[in-house]
């Protein structure tokens, strides 16, 4: 299980993100303790306006819980990973709000803790909580038998195709993957040699070594977007400078551009449009299956409450009249019978609740494997647009190289033609002087 937290203020903010159902699919609030509030708003005001009486800032602790995409993962395991956290990190008894959100096919958890300790009116210092839960996400792998992500056995083997807002904002808009866009000037960095052979591994590609305005080596693609070389490879501007050389000696990205927009025809351009009206209107297809699916699931699991609510007051009102009233009560209390009528009603009442979260998490659970298949397709279409990009580029490189070599032909013919005119210009001039004489 993959977990990542923070100190942060941000209250309002936080708790807007957390119940946002734009982005997920299912949101539920499922715990709230040692809280006022009934609602998760209300509950994170609480712990800011406690922490105007301190200097804290970061008042607040985020913990989000991924466990691996495919594992249907019951509850009472991230309630007894919560419970260890806490414990670790001496954040135990501390107000908490576990949230549980449903996102492409996949289940994980948000805990936020209040950092202020009530009693000294001061935040709990937490140091080296990363390495901490570093130790206890193993421990969680290990525990349950999960595939260990091989980040987590070597850090030097992460994967390398980490990405920033802006470089994944950026490959959207070139229509392309941004792990693969990232992968793809790894690659070709590790190819090249030299910068001659940067710039041809880069070409084949679709994409053009450049002299950026601000960023030294960039890379254009037939659109004109530009990216950063270093940025994408993952290399500092003097191993990059030094590797590649001056980049002085290169076309500037207007340059690029205008020689682009030069090559590429209006058959080129249809096609391009093309594509890329029917990759949207597949994507928007799959995308309206999957929000009728959410809304279908969404249903399914409010009937399923009410039906539980309801089955739970007739339970707690036959629970009740278990018990004898009048004389007949006295007298049951008296000989214990009251007594064991209660530790009777509170294991029943403990099975039922077990017997409800059960009925729960196989709802989710196939709910979650529904869903799964449904985000495959939506992959599937994401890994086949990207093909089509990949494609689409090297046929652009190629159309490149065929004009440029029928551009070298046609001025080899005229330097030809020319030649044959000069020769015959000559030779009639020589016929012209010899018929003056």
């Amino acid at each position: 299980m993959i977990l990542k937290a923070s100190q942060r203020g941000g209250s309002k903010q936080l708790a807007l993100h957390l119940l946002k159902t734009e982005e997920n699919e299912h949101v539920h609030v499922h715990e709230l303790r040692g809280f006022m509030a009934e609602d998760l708003q209300s509950a994170f005001q609480e712990i800011h306006a406690i922490s105007r009486g301190t200097r804290a800032r970061q008042f607040l602790f985020s913990l989000s819980m991924n466990p691996p995409q495919q594992e249907n993962v019951p509850d009472h395991v991230f309630e007894t990973a919560i419970e260890d956290i806490e414990q670790k990190l001496g954040l135990d008894g501390q107000p908490r709000a576990v949230v549980f959100h449903e996102k492409e096919g996949r289940r994980h958890a948000h805990v936020v803790w209040s950092r202020i300790d009530t009693e000294k009116m001061k935040a709990i210092n937490l140091p080296h909580y990363k390495l901490k839960l570093r130790d206890i996400a193993k421990q969680l792998y290990l525990e349950n038998g999960w595939q260990m992500p091989r980040g987590f056995a070597d850090r030097l083997e992460r994967a390398p195709a980490t990405f920033s807002l802006s470089e994944w904002q950026q490959a959207k808009r070139g229509g392309h993957d941004p792990k693969a866009l990232k992968r793809m000037f790894q690659e070709c960095w590790a190819m090249a040699d030299s910068r001659d052979s940067f710039a041809q591994a880069l070409k084949e590609r679709g994409y053009t070594l450049a002299r950026g305005d601000r960023r030294g080596f960039v890379a254009v693609d037939f659109r004109g977007e530009v990216y950063a070389v270093g940025k994408y490879s993952g290399m500092k501007a003097k191993e990059v400078k030094g590797h590649l050389g001056d980049e002085k000696e290169l076309p500037s990205v207007d340059q690029v551009k205008q020689a682009n927009a030069a090559r590429i025809t209006v058959m080129l351009r249809q096609h391009i449009q093309t594509l890329e009206e029917r990759q949207k209107r597949e994507s928007r297809i799959l995308q309206q299956r999957r929000k009728e699916t959410v809304q279908k699931q969404r249903e399914q699991r409010d009937q399923l409450q009410k039906a539980q609510q309801a089955r739970w007051q007739k339970e707690s009102h036959d629970r009740a009249r278990r018990f004898s009233t009048g004389m007949r009560g006295l007298w049951d209390w008296m000989t214990g019978k009251s007594a064991k009528t209660r530790n009777y009603n509170e294991q029943e009442a403990l099975l039922n609740r077990q017997r409800d979260r059960a009925e729960r998490e196989r709802m989710i659970f196939k709910q979650l494997e529904d869903r799964r298949l449904l985000h495959q397709e939506i992959q599937r279409l994401k890994q086949e647009h990207t093909k089509q990009i990949a494609e689409l580029h090297r046929d652009i490189a190629e159309y490149h190289d065929r004009s440029a070599s029928n551009a070298a032909d046609l001025k080899g013919h005229f330097k030809q033609a020319q030649k044959g005119r000069e020769k015959a210009a000559g030779r009639d001039q020589g016929w012209g002087r010899e018929l003056e004489r």
